[in-house]
């Protein structure tokens, strides 16, 4: 870790305490990718991780959110879990024609945490997070009007951006039909820069082609051009989930 990034790290923490918390119990790594979506200011970086502990504290008071909680959104097999990809991040594929916009948003947010929280640990290769990112595949083959949620895609995003910095590696869209052209209009005004720079609409053979290679055939799954089956989210068994600390 270079020494400024070092020096940024420990103004941080005692701009944490100052705030009246503690960073004590998380390493570097997760301090760093708050530091990195506040432009390494400090200040900035500790007032974003301490919303962050508050929302983590009464949104997610046990640490994660079990499966339980968000079965309605489970049932719709709508999430599936691949890679790693040649970069060794975890592949999340959202399978657009399943999802419907939710009559309980507050489970859809917990389900958003859900899927976020267990993806990340599927690419933790220790019992603690740090810099882990992930790749994320939205594919919209055959959807319908049915199953257009502008609001729901915009509170995924939302998450990413206040409570997951740094962990959106690349955000691939792919089989976009015209229909989604417009939504993606709108909700793209709700993104930072720094998000909308990581998403890739891919439109063409040559883009899909780029998107393979960049991810790796061997754990892609078949549907986009890889190897591996498609596996749905609550199919996939980690270890070591939930984490002791999630961040």
């Amino acid at each position: 870790m270079a020494k400024n990034q070092q020096e940024a790290i420990a103004q941080m923490r005692k701009s944490i305490e100052k705030l009246g918390s503690s960073a004590k119990k998380y390493g570097d790594a997760t301090l760093l990718r708050f530091l990195i979506a506040r432009s390494m200011d400090p200040m900035a970086a500790a007032k974003m991780f301490v919303e962050w502990q508050k929302w983590r504290d009464s949104f997610v008071p046990f640490g994660h959110i079990p499966a339980n909680e968000v079965s309605d959104q489970l049932e719709a097999r709508k999430v599936c879990l691949a890679g790693p990809t040649i970069d060794g991040h975890p592949i999340l594929i959202v399978l657009a024609s399943n999802h419907f916009p939710p009559k309980d948003f507050l489970q859809f947010k917990k389900f958003v945490v859900h899927l976020l929280d267990k993806t990340i640990a599927s690419g933790v290769k220790e019992s603690e997070v740090g810099d882990e990112k992930l790749v994320g595949v939205l594919d919209l083959q055959n959807i319908s009007y049915r199953n257009i949620d502008a609001r729901g895609l915009i509170t995924g995003f939302q998450f990413l951006q206040a409570y997951y910095p740094e962990r959106l590696a690349k955000l691939y869209m792919v089989n976009m039909p015209w229909i989604f052209v417009s939504v993606w209009n709108f909700v793209s005004r709700f993104l930072e820069k720094a998000t909308l720079e990581k998403v890739v609409v891919v439109k063409n053979d040559e883009d899909r082609n780029d998107f393979v290679r960049a991810v790796g055939e061997a754990n892609l799954p078949e549907e986009y051009g890889g190897k591996a089956k498609l596996v749905a989210l609550q199919d996939v068994t980690i270890n070591h989930w939930p984490l002791p600390v999630q961040a």
